[in-house]
């Protein structure tokens, strides 16, 4: 097995934020995108609407107040043109006062149609904006909600950025189309089979002439349609390779700088925006294909009812009023006709973001807890790996037939190259995995066999790079222990040697942080994190090169805390200086997923095999310093 088998993330990542008692996220592998050349697979168009559908519907009273409200709004419109039919032909065929009469009623009829149609679109259109909002929100809330639940082992394939965009970008796409289609649709539809059954009333013949244009509609419309599904959707792929490019750039930009990679960052954020800009504008330029088209076929449909039209009325087989009204009602029938033809050009939009959305949804959760899993209360802190084999992948095995026991409040310490493993133990013990082959004892007792949030409560990790959320130092120290008061925080602080630094801050525990607290010195988020933990009260400690990063003066301050907490735990080190590791117990010498080496620091130094070999090569580094 090679050094890289096990793939080592940047630290923060890898335990997730916090770095406390935990209760979420924690330790595993992070990679910062896709592979290469992955192609995501299109879903089925109407099931995925369908699905969305679903969620719609959970908002049926309303929406069956905005039906009425299209139902009332629509029989006013199709009410319009037959009145203004009956103007004309009233203006030809009767008396000078018998037309002012009937005129001033049918201007009344027409001037309280339009206003309370006015007023029926706005209350059709504030509605909807509340079901599209409530919609969204529940649909934005699911998953977050679910990118909780996923396994870690689904953060270390996708991109973090492109992740963000699906629950940002996409979910605004899909509030966008429920909002511009939903009602727009309902009344298309309406408009479309009103307008129908008044022109089959007032004409056959010149319905007949009206519909000539209708298969060709339909045809151009599938075409466009399909070939904007295919490319809205390539587009919301692409936004999301750009956010993900961009938060990597972003979180990494001192790397970038000390490397002075800025032109190549920049010249890859120009390639994939170039991408981007082909794959929308050519979305876009097909989806304005529709109308224009759309216009062209309509106008040779109102051509077609003007020729036909003008034989009927010279042969007296319809007035001028019912001309004038029919071609009222075409345009009605063949407005909505084009609206629908631009809905669902919206839709693409909105369903290539919910297909997007769903597939997360429909990603595998972190396994169930068992039917009879107990909850683990005042674990003792005894740890038993039993023939424990496991691989990220089933074609690649990282751990091998690990065997070994940790005593309850001993320490033990997992040394070796990198990829050998040492990561992978502590993934296994706080079960961020499972294992493929084996068993993972604590107490006594598999670890399956307890509740996973239980399980998790009792570690508290310490890394090299910690992780600090935005807020006060004080919200920081509690999140582990968010019903901890103000002494106990500041107890905890002291501890951890924090105390001192923080009374000396603008506001002390008051102190507002930048994300991950950068207005903070390493070692003094160290400090921070190490008081996080102790006010956690974890029974398992683990320490991830606590004091690799810091300087001399710090470290010291820092192994202090760091023997006031390990005190009476149970604790996992995870090291290559090794001489921090000297008092433990136990050291694990890891090498290709596998114990090459097991003792305390006194017998492993006796036997002289590769612990003696990596602690003489560094104490002849540190001579030479």
């Amino acid at each position: 097995m090679s050094e890289g088998r096990e793939q080592k993330p940047d630290k923060d990542r890898r335990f997730g934020p916090g770095n406390v008692a935990l209760r979420g996220p924690g330790l595993g592998r992070s990679f910062r995108g896709r592979r290469s050349g992955e192609v995501v697979k299109p879903r089925n168009f109407t099931k995925t609407l369908y699905r969305l559908w679903q969620y719609v519907w959970q908002e049926q009273n309303t929406l069956m107040v905005i039906f009425a409200l299209i139902l009332v709004d629509s029989v006013l419109l199709l009410l319009g043109p037959y009145v203004i039919g009956m103007a004309i032909d009233t203006m030809i065929g009767r008396s000078t006062l018998a037309r002012a009469d009937m005129l001033e009623i049918l201007l009344l009829i027409l001037v309280l149609t339009y206003i309370i149609d006015g007023v029926l679109s706005w209350g059709q259109g504030w509605l909807m904006a509340g079901v599209s909002q409530r919609v969204v929100t529940e649909l934005r809330a699911a998953l977050y909600s679910k990118l909780q639940k996923l396994p870690l082992a689904y953060f270390d394939t996708h991109a973090h950025g492109e992740l963000m965009s699906r629950l940002s970008n996409d979910i605004d796409n899909v509030s966008s189309a429920l909002s511009q289609s939903t009602s727009q649709f309902m009344a298309a539809t309406i408009a479309i089979l009103g307008s129908f059954v008044m022109m089959l009333v007032l004409s056959p013949a010149l319905t007949l002439a009206a519909l000539i244009t209708i298969p060709l509609v339909i045809l151009l419309t599938r075409i466009i349609s399909y070939k904007t599904s295919v490319l809205f959707k390539e587009q919301q792929v692409e936004l999301g390779k750009l956010n993900a490019h961009v938060e990597e750039t972003i979180s990494g930009i001192q790397i970038i700088k000390a490397f002075n990679h800025e032109q190549k960052a920049i010249d890859d954020f120009k390639a994939i925006n170039l991408k981007l800009c082909d794959v929308g504008s050519a979305a876009q330029i097909w989806s304005g294909f529709l109308m224009p088209i759309m216009n062209v076929i309509t106008n040779i449909g109102f051509a077609a009812i003007a020729i036909v039209g003008g034989i009927l009325a010279v042969n007296d087989l319809v007035t001028v009023g019912t001309i004038a009204s029919f071609i009222s009602y075409s345009r009605q029938f063949v407005r909505p006709i084009n609206d629908l033809a631009n809905i669902f050009n919206t839709l693409q939009s909105g369903v290539a973001g919910a297909e997007r959305v769903f597939e997360v949804l429909d990603e595998k959760e972190e396994p169930e807890d068992l039917p009879d899993a107990v909850e683990l209360k005042a674990p003792k802190g005894y740890v038993e790996f039993q023939n424990v084999s496991f691989g990220y992948r089933p074609d690649v095995t990282v751990l091998e037939n690990i065997s070994f026991e940790s005593e309850a409040g001993n320490s033990t310490a997992l040394v070796g190259s990198t990829g050998a493993g040492k990561t992978t133990i502590v993934n296994l013990l706080a079960r961020f995995y499972d294992v493929t082959e084996g068993q993972v004892l604590l107490d006594g007792r598999d670890i399956r066999d307890y509740k996973r949030d239980s399980l998790r409560k009792c570690f508290g990790i310490v890394l090299q790079d910690t992780y600090l959320f935005s807020g006060t130092i004080n919200d920081n120290i509690k999140y582990g222990r968010p019903e901890a008061t103000d002494d106990q925080v500041k107890s905890a602080a002291k501890m951890a040697n924090a105390d001192i630094f923080i009374q000396r801050m603008p506001e002390q525990y008051n102190t507002e942080l930048s994300e991950n607290g950068g207005n903070l010195s390493q070692g003094q988020r160290q400090l921070i994190a190490i008081a996080r933990t102790i006010l956690a009260e974890p029974s398992i400690l683990i320490l991830d090169e606590a004091t690799s990063s810091i300087d001399t003066r710090t470290e010291l301050f820092i192994q202090e805390a760091l023997r006031r907490i390990m005190n009476g735990r149970t604790t996992f080190i995870i090291a290559h200086r090794l001489n921090t590791v000297r008092e433990a117990e136990t050291i694990l010498v890891l090498k290709n997923g596998r114990i090459a080496e097991q003792g305390n620091h006194t017998a492993l130094l006796a036997k002289k095999g590769i612990y003696a070999g990596m602690f003489s090569n560094q104490l002849e580094n540190w001579e030479e310093l």
